[in-house]
C-alpha cells in the first residue's frame, strides 16, 4: 500500500507526464489534488479533518447492543457508572455519522474527563437535577436531549426504553453551526502517532478488562491491525455487523470513588478520577507497553511515558480509553521455538 508521501510523488510524476502531453484540465485537476494537503485529525492520528468536537454518551449494556456510530469516533473512552456497569463517551471529530446511540444520560466524571478537550459539543439524554447546574457550568455546550429535544433525538420504535434514543449528528452539528454554538475544533489532548511501535513492551495475544458487573475481552487482529472488542463473552458487533475495536487499546487504571451523585434507583455514581498521575497500559501491534499517565489539572491533556520515561507512541487509527481501577489480565504471546539448524 502507498503512503501518503508516495502517492503524492506519483501524482506529481503524472503532472508531468501530462504536461508535456498538452492535457491541460486533466493537469490542473490533478495539480489541485496534490496542492491540498492531505489532513490528519490529531485525535486519532488517522486521515480526517480536525472538524469541531462532538461528544455523546452511549449505553454500553447488552439491552442498547447493536450501538449505532460507535466505528466512526475518534476516541472511544469506558466509564464504570452505577451498579458496576459501564457507559461510552464517544469523541468525534474526524467524521460525523448520520446516526449515533442509544443515547444515554450524562455522570460527573464527564465534566473532568471532557475538559481536556475544550469546549466540545455534548450531547446526551439528560441528568439527575443535582448534576444539571455542574454541567451548565462546565467549560462545554449542552446539545443534550432536554434543550435540543425530539427534532434531533429521536425514539426508535423497534428498542426498548431507556434504549431507543438516538441522535441525528450531522443534522445536529449543522443546527449548531447555523446557531453559532461555541464548539472547538479538534486539538492534541496529550498523545502523538507512529507507524511503526517505538516502545518497548511484551506481545499478547488477548486481554481481559474488569470491571464489577462488565467484562471486555479483546484480541489482537493481525489482519485489520485492531483489537477486536467483544463484552461479557460476546463480539462487540455495531449495527452494520462490523467487529467493534481500536487500533490502540489504552487501560488507565484510575481512583474510582463513591460521589455525592446517584440514580433514581438509589444507586451511587461512581467518579473516575482522570486527574493527577497513574499506572496503564498501552496496546498496539500486539505489543503491551506499561507506562505512567499525567494530566496535572482538566484542561491539561492526558500524557503517556514508558518505564524509560520516553513518550508512548499511539498507532494511527481508532483509540479505545478503558478507565478502571481494576488490574488487567494478559495472555501472553508463546515464545517462538528455535529453528532447527541443520548439522
Amino acid at each position: 500500500m502507498f503512503s501518503k508521501t508516495k502517492t503524492l510523488l506519483v501524482l506529481a510524476a503524472y503532472i508531468a507526464v501530462l504536461s508535456t502531453a498538452g492535457c491541460a484540465s486533466i493537469t490542473q485537476s490533478v495539480s489541485q489534488l496534490v496542492s491540498d494537503p492531505i489532513q490528519t485529525n490529531v485525535l486519532s492520528g488517522r486521515e480526517g479533518e480536525n472538524g469541531p468536537v462532538l461528544v455523546v454518551k452511549i449505553d454500553d449494556t447488552s439491552n442498547a447492543r447493536p450501538q449505532v456510530g460507535l466505528e466512526f469516533a475518534d476516541v472511544v473512552y469506558i466509564e464504570q457508572v452505577e451498579g458496576g456497569l459501564t457507559r461510552l463517551a464517544a469523541v468525534f471529530s474526524s467524521s460525523i455519522p448520520t446516526r449515533i446511540g442509544p443515547v444515554r444520560s450524562a455522570r460527573i466524571s464527564d465534566i473532568e474527563l471532557l475538559a481536556q478537550y475544550g469546549h466540545v459539543a455534548f450531547a446526551f439524554s439528560g441528568a439527575q437535577h443535582k448534576l444539571l447546574p455542574v454541567i451548565a457550568a462546565a467549560k462545554l455546550s449542552d446539545v443534550g436531549a432536554m434543550r435540543r429535544g425530539p427534532t434531533f433525538y429521536v425514539n426508535d420504535p423497534n428498542r426498548i426504553q431507556p434504549y431507543a434514543m438516538f441522535l441525528n449528528a450531522q443534522a445536529l452539528m449543522a443546527n449548531e453551526k447555523i446557531k453559532a454554538t461555541v464548539i472547538d475544533s479538534a486539538k492534541n489532548v496529550g498523545w502523538t502517532f507512529s507507524e511503526k511501535l517505538e516502545n518497548t513492551g511484551f506481545e499478547i495475544t488477548d486481554v481481559t478488562m474488569h470491571w464489577p458487573a462488565q467484562r471486555y475481552f479483546a484480541t489482537w487482529d493481525e489482519t485489520s491491525s485492531r483489537w477486536f472488542l467483544n463484552v461479557n463473552s460476546a463480539p462487540d458487533l455495531s449495527d452494520l455487523g462490523k467487529n467493534l475495536g481500536p487500533t490502540t487499546l489504552v487501560i488507565q487504571l484510575v481512583s474510582i470513588t463513591p460521589s455525592e451523585y446517584g440514580d433514581k434507583f438509589g444507586g451511587n455514581t461512581p467518579f473516575s478520577q482522570t486527574v493527577g498521575t497513574g499506572k496503564g497500559y498501552v496496546l498496539r501491534d500486539s505489543t503491551v507497553i506499561e507506562g505512567t499517565w499525567n494530566r496535572p489539572d482538566s484542561l491539561s491533556p492526558t500524557t503517556w511515558t514508558d518505564a524509560t520515561g520516553a513518550e508512548v507512541k499511539f498507532a494511527p487509527g481508532q483509540i479505545w480509553v478503558a478507565l478502571t481501577d481494576k488490574e488487567p489480565d494478559f495472555t501472553r504471546k508463546p515464545a517462538s521455538a528455535p529453528t532447527p539448524t541443520s548439522k
